[in-house]
């Protein structure tokens, strides 16, 4: 595959995987080898399916185990594979605990105990919380692994299951909704008061490389966000642009945006 003109539609850190996804869908269109994938983020699935759908020699499936996974493995094979019944090897990790503190962790405590456990957060989809506990979608290889070794999640002593996804408990998307007026709406301006930093210290992780819009690395402080765009800053957590709501008498833009929690 001729990724010439690809490479130009993504970031330089992104070339790596576009070259590791490329081989995958040489690999199954010319050796007839079927590939399965660990856990992509949305912008890694997209690399994947923009590519698979340039060869027509290949077909592709992605699935985070459930319908709106935003965490997905994708099984790329020969064109002649039926793959709407292949196995995606996803498990779901039931955490409990008769500690009535299971109640107040949050999406990072699980993830950093599974971390912890030397994981690849490329094994891991997404993580539901919830009032009980946790129901976590994993990699099937390294499901009973975790079921025998993840004892504690914050200093909380947890209970492990293993279930059929056919039992998944899902979270709804919890946002702590906030608005702001800012004079435009680059995303230094938007994330510093987000995340309320000045607008000097905001710049430094933004030009390091640990920003990143709709899963995008974006480096340019005076990139301009738009409705639906999804933003994270490494260490600070993440937040989403739910709406330009108008411009106020003093000529700001008034905006509503979501933070993650």
């Amino acid at each position: 595959m001729d990724l010439t003109n690809v490479y130009s539609h993504f970031h330089p850190d992104e070339h790596r995987f576009v070259d590791k996804a490329a081989e995958w869908i040489e690999r199954a269109a010319f050796e007839h080898v079927v590939k399965k994938t660990d856990f992509l983020d949305p912008r890694q699935a997209f690399i994947v399916s923009t590519l698979a759908q340039r060869q027509p020699d290949v077909n592709f499936r992605l699935d985070g185990g459930y319908g709106q996974a935003e965490r997905k493995r994708a099984v790329i094979a020969p064109e002649y594979r039926y793959l709407d019944d292949e196995d995606m090897a996803i498990s779901v990790l039931s955490v409990t605990s008769e500690d009535s503190k299971i109640g107040s962790l949050d999406h990072g405590d699980y993830l950093g105990s599974v971390l912890g456990l030397g994981m690849k957060r490329d094994k891991i989809g997404d993580i539901h919380v919830l009032p009980d506990g946790a129901h976590i979608l994993v990699a099937s290889e390294i499901a009973e692994y975790l079921r025998l070794n993840l004892q504690q999640v914050h200093r909380v002593h947890v209970l492990t299951e293993l279930l059929p996804l056919s039992e998944l408990r899902t979270a709804a998307e919890q946002l702590e909704q906030m608005s702001l007026s800012v004079a435009s709406l680059r995303l230094d301006g938007i994330a510093s008061d987000v995340y309320r930093l000045s607008r000097a210290k905001i710049l430094l992780p933004i030009k390091a490389g640990r920003c990143k819009v709709n899963w995008k690395q974006v480096e340019d402080p005076s990139a301009a966000l738009r409705e639906g765009d999804v933003v994270s800053l490494q260490g600070f957590g993440r937040f989403k642009l739910l709406e330009v709501e108008g411009m106020s008498k003093k000529g700001r833009i008034r905006v509503k945006v979501g933070k993650y929690v």
